[in-house]
C-alpha cells in the first residue's frame, strides 16, 4: 500500500511518469476483444480501475498548472469528473453488463491517458 501511495505521490508531482504505453495496450485489448471475452473481464476491470487511480491524480496535478479559464483544462477537468464517476459503477450482474463497464473503464483510461500526454506536454 504504501508502495503504491508513494507512487502516486511521485506521478502527482510528475517526477515519475506513468506507463501510459502499457495503460493504452489494456485499452486496446479490452476494445479489440470486448465481444468475445467474459473470462478476463473481471481482471481487466481490476486493471483498468489501476489505472485510473493512478491517471486522475496525475492529470489533475497537469490541470492546476493551467489558468484556471484554459479550455484544456477545462476538458482535462470534465473527464476527471466523468472517470470517477466510471470508478463507482459495480461490476454487473451478468456479462452484459460487465462487458458495457469494462469498455466504459477502458474508454476513460484511454481519454485520461490522452490528456496526461496532451497536458505534460504544454507544461
Amino acid at each position: 500500500m504504501q508502495r503504491t501511495a508513494s507512487a502516486l505521490a511521485l506521478a502527482e508531482q510528475g517526477e515519475h511518469p506513468l506507463d501510459v504505453e502499457t495503460m493504452r495496450a489494456t485499452v486496446r485489448l479490452v476494445l479489440a476483444e470486448a465481444p468475445q471475452m467474459t473470462a478476463d473481464l473481471a481482471t481487466l476491470r481490476l486493471r483498468l480501475r489501476g489505472h485510473m487511480n493512478l491517471l486522475i491524480p496525475a492529470v489533475e496535478a497537469l490541470t492546476r498548472k493551467l489558468p484556471p479559464e484554459d479550455i484544456p483544462r477545462a476538458c482535462a477537468t470534465a473527464c476527471i469528473g466523468e472517470a470517477r464517476m466510471r470508478l463507482r459503477l459495480g461490476g454487473g450482474d451478468n456479462d452484459r453488463v460487465r462487458l458495457a463497464v469494462t469498455v466504459k473503464l477502458a474508454r476513460s483510461v484511454d481519454a485520461l491517458a490522452d490528456h496526461y500526454e496532451t497536458l505534460g506536454r504544454q507544461s
